[in-house]
């Protein structure tokens, strides 16, 4: 069995993506397998509207992306680009990756992205985006983009320098260094690194994990630590306080409190 069996497809007319939702769980797989799920102008628009969708579906608590095939995701695919055809890349970019980047920042669910296979170029970078990241063994991130005049995208320059340091995100990047999961654990850039032939059961787990925990209060997390780069240390107290006040008056946090007095497991709604 592989991740996402035994779902119902949400859009039976997908081309390059499938999409489930099942037990408070949605599943995003990117579905070009023959091109190692390189993105197409088609799995950009595909995409997009499955993370439209899930944005304004409240009950999912947990949302797991990942890829068919050998490879989670290859990137851009090259082919439908004209050997010595110029274009506006920033605009590609402003209509493409960052319009669902964008899109995908706003979910308040949990994102773990499964990479199943090699993440090169724009697939490594929307794996970073995610909220956790677990990988198999077998799996590489290579950031491929100077090895075609590029620098990296998809909030690569961003991201990086802050997961792995400022030294080894550029090495990396420059020299196109593929880093195999083991190594990507070690470094900090993703969470785990899983043996292949336990990894399904491993990422389904993690997501069954996730759902069962305090929804609301998963969501505020992942928002006050991206504003920690920005806020000061006053502001980022300030923050918290009224975060934190926010939390104290859920039904989960009373659940919870509950479930501790009285030696039992809780049941989180998730508000």
């Amino acid at each position: 069995m592989t991740i996402g069996d035994n779902m119902t497809d949400v859009f039976q007319n997908f081309e390059t993506v499938k999409y489930n939702k099942n037990d408070h769980i949605a599943t995003i797989t990117f579905n070009r397998p023959d091109k190692l799920n390189a993105f197409s102008e088609t799995m950009h628009q595909e995409f997009y509207a499955v993370l439209n969708d899930l944005v304004n579906d409240h009950s999912i608590r947990c949302v797991l992306l990942t890829g068919a095939g050998r490879g989670f995701c290859a990137g851009q695919d090259l082919g439908e680009r004209q050997g010595n055809e110029k274009m506006d890349l920033g605009d590609k970019l402003e209509n493409g990756y960052n319009k669902n980047l964008r899109l995908m920042k706003s979910i308040q669910a949990p994102i773990i992205c499964a990479v199943n296979g090699v993440a090169a170029g724009a697939g490594a970078n929307i794996a970073l985006n995610c909220d956790i990241v677990v990988a198999k063994k077998s799996a590489k991130f290579i950031q491929a983009f100077s090895s075609i005049g590029l620098i990296p995208d998809c909030n690569g320059t961003w991201i990086l320098p802050k997961l792995i340091g400022l030294a080894r995100a550029k090495a990396i990047t420059m020299l196109g260094t593929p880093v195999m999961a083991e190594q990507a654990v070690e470094w900090g850039m993703i969470y785990q690194a899983i043996d292949d032939e336990v990894f399904d059961a491993e990422v389904k787990t993690l997501t069954e994990t996730l759902v069962a925990r305090p929804t609301r209060a998963l969501s505020f997390i992942k928002n006050i630590f991206d504003e920690s780069y920005n806020n000061r240390y006053g502001e980022h107290l300030d923050r918290e306080r009224d975060v934190q006040r926010v939390c104290g008056l859920s039904h989960d946090f009373s659940e919870g409190v509950a479930a501790f007095n009285e030696k039992r497991k809780p049941e989180f709604k998730g508000h």
